[in-house]
């Protein structure tokens, strides 16, 4: 098998405020690393300024052969430890990946970061740009505020959108829209428009 085949994602644990120097650390080495960062703007009392910071403090992703490269990146200054079950790394799915980096591309949607998965209905995004996604959606008026939710790192993104792009997954309870309940047999307005394709 060659270390193309070996190739898996992990989570990292590192520092704290070491996120940036580790990535640009394990960069250098060569290693891919994958830091998903958002520009926010911070407002000092002489100045405003557009900066990146960590979606998830202290933590960042690599894509190694873990056989061979995992003595490298633990030994980079600012790594704690990979995120696993005891000693054994845990893979992060590819899919996870994706969705973080399009979490990223959308900062506007973000709403916060969270870390506990709140009860609520389980939904998958239809259409726009988080199609797709699957999480837990909290209702709030006009807009719904949907939780991806990383169990590898145990953290989530809040994000807000559209109720009208939610479609519950199948054997859970049915969906409000604009907090009415849909009756049994009706559809929403996005999977009309689906239909109608």
């Amino acid at each position: 098998m060659s270390d193309v085949d070996d190739l898996k994602w992990y989570a990292l644990y590192v520092r704290s405020r070491y996120e940036k120097r580790v990535h640009q650390q394990l960069l250098e080495q060569g290693v891919v690393s994958f830091l998903p960062l958002l520009d926010t703007w911070k407002q000092w009392s002489d100045r405003r300024k557009k900066v990146s910071e960590p979606l998830f403090r202290g933590y960042l992703f690599v894509h190694i052969a873990i056989q061979r490269e995992k003595i490298a990146v633990l030994d980079t200054e600012g790594v704690v430890k990979f995120i696993g079950i005891g000693k054994t790394p845990s893979v992060i799915f590819p899919r996870d990946i994706e969705w973080l980096k399009q979490l990223v591309r959308e900062p506007d949607a973000i709403h916060r970061t969270v870390d506990a998965l709140p009860p609520g209905q389980t939904v998958r995004v239809l259409a726009g740009p988080f199609k797709d996604f699957e999480g837990v959606v909290v209702r709030q008026g006009r807009e719904a505020r949907l939780v991806v939710f990383f169990e590898s790192i145990m953290q989530g993104v809040e994000v807000t959108l559209s109720p009208d792009v939610l479609l519950a997954v199948a054997g859970a309870a049915p969906l409000p829209v604009h907090g009415a309940a849909l009756l049994p047999g009706e559809i929403s307005a996005v999977e009309r428009h689906l239909l109608r394709l």
